[in-house]
């Protein structure tokens, strides 16, 4: 019997634990400098007239991006509202009656391919659906496009945490009587409420960054948004903008509204985080 010697296999072992760990450290450095950056720049242009006053022309200063948060919040409510129930309804076929049919291999399958979509393309799509026909921009049309993203993620989300709940808590409902709609909303749903909710967290989290569907829908206004069907004011938009802009008093405000968005994003991550993590408890 021959013998090996466990050398190679030691050092092969320590090789890849060593390219991991730094791996894993060039990201967390590199997602470091970003926030660094970002609050650096950003910090300073934070003040009561960055959140409640219209946008100012270039070289007058005082001016801020109310607008753009307030149309960004009502494009959000919207896109949530339509894309939440949506992928939830989704997510329950695919958990509960449609897991070995053939529409729900083809339910699960448009899912996983959706979620590989670029936004962009997402935005292509609404912008020739939505606003070729009607010949204007809309945050009607940005808040489709953003539900479009937010479907499959919350439909997929859904059924991961509803397959986590036990048989045994369907069969007991079923075996009491109650209807399979009803063991599904008061048993199954309370059991997965917690990952439930991580997951529309999450797709909220993912949509709040998006830029390209909005230009191509909503495009953007210097004014208040009065209505949805009309081109609305957003801060992904307004931050590209005036980024690209050669004034340093507008890329002064899309660093604060880079911030500004930075701080909701983490802040709906850590709470999805933290939710995820009572769950797995």
């Amino acid at each position: 019997m021959i013998i090996r010697s466990a050398t190679p296999r030691k050092l092969a072992d320590l090789g890849v634990k060593i390219m991991s760990s730094l791996a894993a450290l060039l990201g967390i450095a590199i997602l470091a400098w970003i926030l660094y950056e970002v609050i650096k720049r950003g910090s300073a242009s934070l003040n009561w007239s960055f959140f409640t006053r219209l946008p100012t022309p270039p070289g007058l200063r005082g001016g801020g991006v109310a607008n753009a948060i307030l149309g960004t919040s009502m494009i959000t409510l919207l896109a949530t509202l339509a894309g939440v129930p949506t992928g939830l309804l989704a997510g329950v076929y695919l958990a509960e009656f449609g897991q070995s049919t053939r529409l729900g291999a083809a339910v699960r399958f448009t899912s996983n391919v959706m979620m590989g979509i670029p936004s962009i393309i997402v935005g292509l799509f609404a912008y020739t659906l939505l606003v070729l026909p009607w010949h204007h921009f809309s945050g009607f049309a940005g808040a489709a496009a953003l539900a479009i993203i937010m479907l499959p993620i919350v439909a997929r989300t859904t059924e991961d945490m509803l397959r986590l709940v036990p048989n045994a808590l369907r069969e007991s409902a079923l075996a009491l009587g109650s209807p399979r709609w009803k063991a599904t909303l008061g048993v199954v749903f309370r059991a997965a409420k917690t990952g439930l909710i991580t997951g529309v967290l999450l797709a909220i989290a993912r949509v709040s960054g998006e830029t390209a569907p909005l230009l191509f829908t909503a495009l953007n206004s210097p004014y208040w948004p009065g209505s949805l069907n009309q081109p609305t004011a957003n801060l992904t938009v307004t931050i590209f903008n005036y980024a690209m802009s050669p004034y340093p008093d507008w890329q002064e405000i899309a660093w604060g509204a880079s911030l500004l968005i930075m701080i909701a994003v983490l802040a709906l991550t850590v709470v999805a985080r933290f939710a995820l993590k009572e769950v797995k408890k």
